[in-house]
């Protein structure tokens, strides 16, 4: 089926969260000439220890409290930086770079609460797109109480269209396909199996909140609706899907445990493919403002109205780490692990352990414009032989995704993308690749 085919576990939607919150890179420490007593020069982390030797004697020049700040990011030392930005800010209160520049390095000492109060300082004095992106979107995905500290919702909604060569993730049509048991002939499959080539349009909306209860204790929830819809040639593959949950956080110092509820269904052709219930928990610890270790534990009840042999029970946990580099680049990788039980006696070959992996990053290529990439596998191993084609089911999937994303304003995002999947099977009729390009526009608000 083509919605199993893209199945989003939780790992991966929070690297898409993640990646999508980074923006473009915003405004680059370091890359910006300062004008101190020696002329015009750019500075660097190897600049710090002159420009702090000098820092009793010059503090509160603002051009040179302006290269000491950006010589302590570069070189790590944060707490000056923000010491250095505060001067300057304190100086020259309307200087929009300035604050910009304290409110990243507020964040790298894990102040968020203040460096979100200054980007809406910021914001209000109409900071540069890229700039307020670099703040706002990528400190609201780690820390969804707003500045205040008070309770927040967030949302978004995303337009697409897009060609899609294997809708169904069917066999190629082209090909005959081997029997696995010997001496039976080679055959082809009915028209409606192989592979259908369609072009397709889609819509999500997606809202998610936190309630504040006190310093170490919220509620928190997400939900979301999608459709996609195909030209005639695969319409009978439309689906959509509705997507929830809702639990408690506890946050201390840099760690974050959530427990929540989950709740999703799905619908094929217009009829209730499956529907999924269950729990999950994370744990969340970010080691400072650009690095953060996460992982999850999750156990879902999946239910199959139609076709009740295919219900199973799945489990899965999974460890991930994200960073953001000093240029605004950002690098994840992830790995997880788990199995999914039949609930039917006698249906082992539908039960099945997996493993699987994902990297990926992004490059700002202007203050409005960045490249990103992804590559993932996964390996499933059934748990019985096929009754049909006496061979058990073994698979191997892989996937690639390069695309661009492009900020032509504030809250709004263009990104064309490209991603190849291809799944190899020991069964004939499992074994497929699928191509599909599409352009999303996507409104935060």
């Amino acid at each position: 089926m083509p919605v199993d085919a893209f199945d989003r576990s939780p790992w991966i939607a929070v690297w898409c969260v993640c990646l999508a919150a980074c923006g473009s890179g915003g405004a680059r420490a370091g890359d910006l000439p300062v004008v101190t007593p020696e002329g015009t020069q750019t500075v660097s982390a190897e600049d710090f220890p002159r420009l702090a030797a000098e820092e009793p004697q010059r503090a509160g020049d603002p051009a040179f409290d302006a290269a000491l700040g950006r010589a302590a990011y570069a070189a790590a030392q944060y707490p000056r930086a923000v010491l250095a930005w505060e001067r300057v800010v304190a100086l020259q209160p309307d200087n929009v770079i300035a604050q910009l520049e304290l409110g990243r390095a507020l964040f790298a000492v894990g102040d968020k609460r203040t460096a979100l109060a200054l980007s809406k300082a910021v914001r209000e004095q109409g900071i540069p797109v890229d700039a307020a992106l670099d703040i706002d979107q990528f400190l609201v995905s780690y820390d969804r109480a707003d500045y205040r500290g008070a309770s927040s919702i967030k949302g978004y909604a995303e337009l697409a269209v897009g060609h899609d060569s294997n809708a169904n993730a069917g066999p190629d049509a082209s090909a005959l396909l081997a029997s696995p048991l010997a001496g039976v002939p080679a055959w082809v499959l009915a028209p409606g199996a192989q592979a259908t080539s369609a072009s397709f349009g889609s819509a999500l909306l997606a809202v998610r909140g936190r309630h504040v209860l006190d310093a170490g204790w919220s509620l928190v929830g997400a939900a979301s609706a999608s459709t996609r819809n195909h030209t005639q040639a695969a319409r009978a593959y439309d689906n959509s899907q509705l997507d929830a949950n809702a639990g408690v956080a506890w946050r201390r110092e840099r760690n974050e445990v959530i427990l929540s509820g989950v709740y999703g269904s799905q619908l094929l052709d217009g009829a209730r493919l499956r529907s999924m219930g269950g729990v999950q928990g994370e744990w969340i610890y970010r080691v400072d403002g650009f690095r953060q270790w996460g992982s999850f534990v999750q156990w879902l009840d999946v239910r199959y109205p139609h076709q009740s042999i295919r219900s199973v029970q799945r489990s899965i946990a999974g460890v991930s780490y994200s960073q953001v580099f000093r240029n605004g680049a950002l690098a994840y990788g992830s790995v997880y692990g788990g199995r999914e039980s039949p609930d039917a006696s006698g249906a082992a070959d539908l039960g099945q352990h997996l493993t699987g992996w994902q990297l990926g990053g992004q490059v700002p290529l202007t203050h409005s414009l960045a490249l990103f990439a992804a590559l993932s596998g996964e390996r499933r191993h059934y748990g019985a032989s096929d009754p049909f084609f006496a061979v058990r089911r073994h698979d191997q999937q892989a996937s690639v995704s390069l695309g661009v994303s492009w900020v032509p304003a504030q809250d709004w995002r263009i990104t064309p993308q490209w991603t190849l999947v291809k799944n190899d099977s020991s069964i004939p009729v499992t074994q497929y690749q699928r191509r599909v390009f599409s352009i999303t526009v996507r409104r935060d608000f």
